[in-house]
């Protein structure tokens, strides 16, 4: 009978071999033997109960000392995410091995519990057992403690095992998945008969860890010694997407023809995903037509974001409507390619009707639609669709994050109606610590005119101790810029400079060029516009129109020259130039600088106005 249900169960048949046993048992006697499948099949099937009367069996049955059922029996808790109980089972074996210890230690990594797995490890010194390669990559298995990892690592060096395949590939990943490449790469190189797992391993980690050109060296490092197969492909493809390396992925490409895997759904997609992120929309959609049957709902949204990645919106809405004629609904995701596409591509009303009806449909939208959705009212200034949004938000709490905030608050900014915006932000209960939330207040404020609201948030967010970032100083300069407020600009781009350590940046040294300029300070300006590797024509415009303004003949041929060399074809400097001369009464120099406009046959362009009629 016992072989019977083996057989069940080996046959993928869990419920039958269980139901089985349940018939059966009160008129037999089972053997230690007959429980470890049942165990598994309990773990399969997700059945608590039926686990814990096997349980309950194997007490009466007098097996509840034997190791070889107890690490059965801990595997199916540990499967069954019942971490205290397979520990409670461990705790009570007369004498642990390391395959029981083994177990305990993978049910606690593959249920994220890593360190207590580091801690069950520690039991092997105490028990007097010796580690092997499955302890070391249980304990490994989704570490991403660089201290843990690298202890576990001298262990398998230890007792001999650091080589081992199995050890290796999971030691690569632990490093990967710490960020650290260079020790990564180190131990690949060193590692001998890699295998397809193995390589796969270094790919997706290198991947993850956005070092996409050497994932292409190591696939043609792997070419020569295994043959890639699907898990590669669609890795080594997502990197060719990411650097737009199209050539490397027509030779992807080939490669896949020629193994006949194009038809492989999975490697499909990531080609359709490739070509459109490399701007070769027509050759995705021919590979996303050949795959016909063999495509699912990946692959539709992957083809649905390519279309509008490469700005075909009507492709993207065609597809969007044929897509229930394969037997597919639109998800989240497809919802999303389509708001977050048109949002992008700053079709705001088609963005927000897309929006409208993922709600009729009755999915929830993502973080990332709402906040695409939010930008939409932001750039139509639409405060009714902005108001419909933050009340659906409102409806939604589980949904709420500082992204969301943060677009919420830019919206009533940039509706002009900064008082809500406020209302919002005073509302946070806690206030994050990232400055992204601060600076939009700020920047708001000033885009409002309300300079000393936004000189008054800037205080309290030094008083809430939120570290500053540079866009923070853009957002103070620009509000100082605004207001023409000269002082405050220099005490706060001092105190960023010297309190938080930031380096100015081209834009706001360019803003405190045309700050001095605009108060009459030329000399500074010019002294701070020397600082600047590669002054940008606008900055330097600026310097030429404060020297017009406050009559400074040399600043102003200074700063002609300067941009006549950026914009030989500009004539508006000679012109600003001439203009100057004739406000100081050089009739001659200003002649001569007409003259010299027609010499270089430069044209100034007329003025014109436009009137828009509604």
């Amino acid at each position: 009978m016992k072989s019977q249900i083996t057989k069940l169960v080996a046959n993928g048949l869990h419920k039958e071999g269980i139901y089985l046993y349940s018939q059966i048992h009160s008129s037999f006697c089972p053997t230690k033997f007959s429980f470890p499948c049942l165990f598994k099949s309990c773990a399969k099937l997700r059945n608590i109960p039926q686990g814990q009367i096997l349980h309950a069996h194997l007490l009466k049955y007098g097996f509840d000392t034997d190791v070889y059922l107890a690490t059965s029996l801990i595997n199916m808790y540990m499967k069954l995410a019942l971490m205290d109980s397979a520990l409670k089972v461990f705790e009570e074996i007369p004498q642990p091995n390391t395959a029981s210890l083994n177990a305990t230690i993978s049910g606690f990594s593959q249920n994220g519990y890593h360190v207590e797995a580091f801690r069950m490890f520690g039991l092997f010194s105490g028990l007097q057992l010796r580690p092997d390669s499955v302890t070391i990559a249980s304990v490994l298995s989704g570490c991403r403690n660089i201290n843990y990892g690298v202890q576990m690592h001298c262990w398998a060096i230890k007792i001999g095992e650091d080589m081992d395949i199995y050890v290796a590939t999971s030691l690569l990943t632990m490093y990967l998945n710490c960020a650290d490449c260079v020790s990564a790469t180190r131990l690949f190189e060193l590692v001998q008969n890699k295998n397809v797992v193995c390589y796969n391993a270094f790919i997706s980690g290198l991947l993850q860890n956005r070092v996409e050109e050497v994932v292409l060296d190591v696939f043609k490092q792997m070419s020569l010694d295994e043959e890639p197969n699907a898990v590669t492909l669609i890795s080594v493809l997502s990197a060719t997407a990411n650097l737009k390396n199209v050539k490397f992925g027509w030779q992807v490409h080939g490669f896949i023809v020629k193994n006949e895997l194009q038809s492989h759904t999975l490697v499909g997609t990531a080609l359709v995903d490739m070509y459109s992120k490399c701007c070769f929309w027509l050759c995705a959609y021919k590979i996303f037509k050949e795959l016909g049957g063999n495509r699912n709902l990946i692959t539709w949204n992957s083809m649905i974001t390519g279309m509008m990645l490469n700005e075909q919106t009507e492709k993207a809405v065609e597809l969007f409507m044929e897509l229930e004629s394969e037997g597919l609904k639109p998800d989240s995701a497809t919802w999303n390619s389509m708001i977050i596409g048109f949002s992008l591509l700053q079709k705001e009303t088609e963005a927000f009707m897309f929006f409208r009806k993922m709600l009729s449909a009755g999915v929830v939208p993502s973080a990332k639609s709402v906040t695409s959705v939010l930008t939409a009212c932001s750039s139509l200034s639409s405060l009714r669709c902005g108001k419909e949004i933050h009340g659906y938000i409102f409806r939604m709490e589980n949904i709420i994050d500082e992204f969301i905030v943060t677009a919420i608050i830019d919206m009533y900014m940039k509706c002009g109606q900064f008082s809500l915006a406020r209302k919002v932000f005073d509302q946070l209960e806690v206030k994050y610590d990232d400055p992204a939330v601060w600076n939009v207040m700020i920047s708001g404020y000033g885009r409002n005119g309300e300079g000393e609201a936004a000189f008054e948030m800037f205080s309290l967010m030094l008083l809430e101790k939120v570290q500053p970032n540079s866009a923070t100083l853009n957002c103070m300069l620009s509000v100082c810029s605004h207001i023409g407020n000269l002082e405050k600009a220099w005490q706060i781009f001092s105190l960023m400079i010297t309190d938080f350590g930031l380096a100015p940046t081209l834009k706001q040294l360019n803003i405190m060029v045309d700050l001095l300029a605009r108060s009459g300070r030329l000399d500074e300006a010019r002294e701070l516009l020397q600082l600047i590797p590669e002054p940008s024509a606008s900055v330097i415009a600026s310097l030429l129109a404060a020297s017009e303004h406050f009559s400074n003949a040399k600043m102003g041929e200074e700063m002609t020259k300067k941009l006549s060399d950026l914009e030989p074809e500009n004539p508006v400097p000679f012109v600003i130039l001439s203009n100057l001369y004739a406000r100081q009464g050089r009739w001659d120099n200003a002649e001569r600088i007409r003259e010299s406009i027609d010499e270089r046959g430069l044209e100034k362009l007329p003025g014109y106005s436009t009137v828009g009629v509604t």
